[in-house]
């Protein structure tokens, strides 16, 4: 028995996704509490694993069932997933009150359904406060501070000019083995209603830091240090710059992950496992 779990949480005082010994990370925190309401050692699959600091409103993870975890989750009622979507208010109870961490949502996953591989896109948010917009102290958890009056139009134009499947190796963190190849679906910057610059930034797949160096070079380029044709000028030489700097974690939220039709989940599967292999998917 596959279910799905729609997650967020504030990664402030995580060390990220992933189970590391004798650190607080979200894997760990959440399979912990699973398996206290389960029983066993449950091992959760996740979209994408975020960095320490970076944070998430729409992050979705599966975890398998064996037949004991099946049984005392479901007890004697036998032909109903009704308990299914309970396990989310038991998971928060575990968790305790005002826990950083939540599970939003619990269901019986579709055939097929895998929260790694079958994804076709993640979509994440930045968010860069500068001298128009000012420090807003509520905010500080989810919104990196820029000393300059930042121009938003220009940053705009050199997100915009970056969309598109190119090898974005100047702008990951390299890996050992792992593509640096994308397909950056969207890459926009706006205003919203308080002068925050938020980008919206979504990819069918991001190399590890990808995101917070695009928003690096893009502030570069509000900043007047680069032009807006340098960033795809940048992207197409392949060499990492020291002008484009890689961001905070705390701008970063992963807001959504998209599926394919549930007749497709499988299949997209396979391709990505095809495609990607063993290598992070973020």
């Amino acid at each position: 028995m596959r279910i799905r779990l729609d997650i967020a949480y504030d990664g402030t005082h995580f060390r990220g996704w992933a189970r590391q010994p004798g650190l607080r990370t979200v894997q760990g925190t959440l399979e912990d509490a699973l398996g206290r309401i389960l029983g066993g050692r449950p091992r959760l699959v996740v979209a994408g694993r975020t960095d320490a600091g970076v944070h998430a409103v729409g992050q979705v993870a599966h975890l398998d069932l064996d037949d004991a975890q099946r049984t005392r989750l479901l007890g004697s009622r036998r032909g109903t997933d009704a308990p299914v979507p309970a396990l989310a208010r038991r998971v928060g109870g575990a968790l305790g009150a005002y826990s950083d961490v939540a599970v939003r949502a619990s269901s019986v996953a579709p055939d097929g359904f895998d929260a790694r591989f079958s994804a076709v896109w993640r979509r994440y948010e930045y968010r860069v406060a500068d001298r128009r917009s000012g420090y807003d102290p509520l905010r500080r958890h989810d919104t990196t501070t820029v000393r300059a009056d930042l121009d938003a139009a220009v940053m705009d134009a050199a997100a915009r000019s970056l969309r598109g499947l190119h090898d974005f190796a100047a702008y990951c963190k390299p890996r050992p083995e792992a593509t640096t190849i994308r397909t950056l679906l969207d890459f926009a910057w706006h205003r919203d209603d308080d002068g925050v610059l938020v980008a919206a930034v979504r990819a069918d797949a991001f190399c590890h830091s990808m995101v917070r160096a695009l928003v690096g070079g893009c502030v570069a380029v509000g900043e007047g240090r680069l032009a807006v044709d340098d960033l795809a000028a940048i992207r197409d030489r392949g060499e990492r710059v020291p002008e484009v700097k890689v961001l905070a974690a705390r701008g970063l939220t992963l807001t959504e992950v998209g599926y394919p039709e549930d007749d497709q989940l499988a299949a997209r599967a396979d391709q990505t496992r095809a495609r990607r292999g063993g290598e992070q998917i973020d």
